[in-house]
C-alpha cells in the first residue's frame, strides 16, 4: 500500500492574515502568540527528536489536502473545546481567523463542541468568545 498521495497533494494554506496582523488586532491573541513563541523556544532547546516528529506531524495534518485547511482548523477547534484545552482553543481560533473563517463559522463549530462535550465546555466557550470578540471587532 502506497501513501504517496498523503503528502504530495498537501500544501501550505493561503493565510488571509499574518501573525503580526492578528497580534495587532487582539491583545489576547498577541499575548497567546508571544507566550507560545517563548515556550516553544524552550522546547526547541531540548532538541528532542520525538517532539520534533510530533510537531512535524501536527503541522502536516493542517495543510491543504482533500479537506481544506479551514475545515481542519474548525475540527481542531471542536476537539480542543471538547478536551477543554484553552491554549489549543486559542490556537485554532487564531488559525481559523488567519484562514478567513467567519465568526459565524467559528461560533457554529463551538456549538458542535458544546453539544458533543456538554456543559463542561461552557467556561472554555466563554474565553473563546472573548477572543472572537477582539478578532472580529470592526
Amino acid at each position: 500500500m502506497t501513501t504517496d498521495h498523503v503528502t504530495k497533494d498537501h500544501k501550505e494554506p493561503a493565510n488571509v492574515f499574518s501573525d503580526k496582523q492578528v497580534a495587532e488586532k487582539s491583545e489576547l491573541a498577541r499575548h497567546f502568540l508571544d507566550s507560545r513563541t517563548r515556550l516553544n523556544e524552550n522546547v526547541d532547546k531540548a532538541d528532542n527528536f520525538l517532539v520534533k516528529r510530533f510537531y512535524n506531524l501536527d503541522h502536516n495534518t493542517y495543510l491543504e489536502g482533500a479537506l481544506p485547511a479551514k475545515y481542519k482548523e474548525l475540527m481542531g477547534l471542536v476537539a480542543s473545546a471538547c478536551l477543554r484545552c484553552d491554549d489549543c482553543i486559542s490556537h485554532h481560533v487564531i488559525q481559523s481567523y488567519r484562514l478567513g473563517v467567519t465568526r459565524a463559522e467559528q461560533e457554529e463549530a463551538i456549538n458542535v463542541a458544546l453539544v458533543v462535550g456538554g456543559s463542561i465546555v461552557i467556561p472554555h466557550m466563554r474565553r473563546a468568545y472573548e477572543l472572537l470578540g477582539e478578532l472580529y471587532s470592526a
